[in-house]
């Protein structure tokens, strides 16, 4: 059968390579054997691929950070899980043809859930979920600011939060992607600039109809607490800039390649708190019944419509090198996946 195999770690589309190794064979009493269907490629296995993430992999090795299967048999002591089921693995080692996982390791999805949405649910999907979740307790209305809102995680972000009676405010880096988000249900986009704040507290006060307060300044509810950033370095200061006192920024990413930057004046008189996320440390956290309850109500919002990612380009594991490039390229309009039993056309 066939793996994707990194082999050292460099420039994403030469060091991966397409390889043939032994099939599966059957599982033990407490596993399961899956044949897998669809992986997304995420910026994140770029990353870790060409050695800019949190974890370096000691090459060869398998990767894929997310993906989605169908149990082709279970072992005697399985009780969950059963042949036919699809279901999300938790683990990294996504992009292969088929695998054999732990029972522990595996998460059902219910019938009649598209398999190319599935695939993307456990890492932009749980990402956005868990940041509008765990940090600030938003109530109907709030509102969000988010940059980078054009990214797999934004428009997962704007669809959750929409769901939830949100309001997000989005930033992004060029005119082109303002359309797209407002159609997608932002009600604020915003394309980046030095006078953020300013442009943030209008749109804001013409989207409410309130005239009274200035960011930092909570006077109507509608000035965010929760502020999600995935680019660092001087984009923590712009958005810690747009929050009422006491506001939370998140970061999960590092568009810009520098450290994260926030003042002294926002941590000291404004109360502003800096914390960051990472959605693979977080899923060490949880609890089996806890991360299976957060992704049955993600699936569930695939099912009902509200999570709807665009695919760009889907690829058999054979044309590896071709879909990483893919996935590399800027302004893409969707995702690139891996369709680890398809044959190459």
């Amino acid at each position: 059968m066939k793996i994707a195999e990194l082999t050292a770690i460099g420039p994403a589309e030469q060091v991966v390579h397409c390889v043939e190794v032994p099939d599966i064979g059957a599982p033990g009493p407490d596993e399961v054997a899956v044949d897998m269907l669809a992986c997304p490629i995420n910026p994140a296995d770029i990353l870790q691929i060409e050695g800019g993430y949190a974890t370096r992999p000691i090459t060869p090795c398998r990767i894929g950070a997310e993906g989605v299967g169908r149990v082709r048999a279970v072992g005697r002591e399985v009780s969950g899980i059963a042949v036919s089921d699809l279901v999300i693995n938790l683990a990294r080692d996504n992009w292969v043809a088929a695998q054999i996982l732990p029972e522990s390791s595996v998460i059902k999805l219910p019938a009649g859930i598209d398999v190319q949405q599935a695939a993307m649910l456990k890492v932009n999907a749980g990402t956005a979920a868990c940041m509008l979740s765990d940090f600030v307790d938003l109530e109907p209305s709030d509102w969000v600011i988010q940059n980078a809102a054009n990214s797999g995680v934004g428009a997962d972000v704007i669809r959750l939060a929409r769901r939830a009676g949100y309001k997000t405010v989005n930033i992004v880096r060029r005119d082109s992607a303002v359309d797209p988000l407002r159609a997608l249900g932002g009600d604020v986009v915003l394309v980046e600039g030095p006078d953020l704040p300013a442009r943030v507290a209008s749109a804001i006060s013409d989207a409410t109809g309130d005239t009274g307060g200035d960011i930092g300044e909570d006077t109507s509810g509608a000035v965010p607490r929760l502020a999600l950033d995935a680019v660092a370095g001087s984009g923590v200061v712009q958005l810690a800039d747009c929050l009422a006192d006491g506001g939370v920024v998140v970061n999960y990413g590092l568009l810009s390649g520098k450290p994260c930057q926030i003042t002294a004046d926002q941590l000291i008189f404004r109360d502003i708190k800096l914390v960051g996320f990472w959605r693979g440390k977080s899923l060490q956290t949880q609890t089996y019944a806890e991360i299976s309850a957060l992704y049955d109500d993600l699936a569930k919002c695939t099912l009902d419509g509200t999570l709807a990612v665009e695919v760009e380009a889907t690829y058999p594991l054979s044309r590896i090198s071709e879909a990483l490039a893919h996935a590399k390229r800027e302004g893409r309009s969707g995702k690139v996946l891996l369709l680890p039993n398809e044959s190459s056309s």
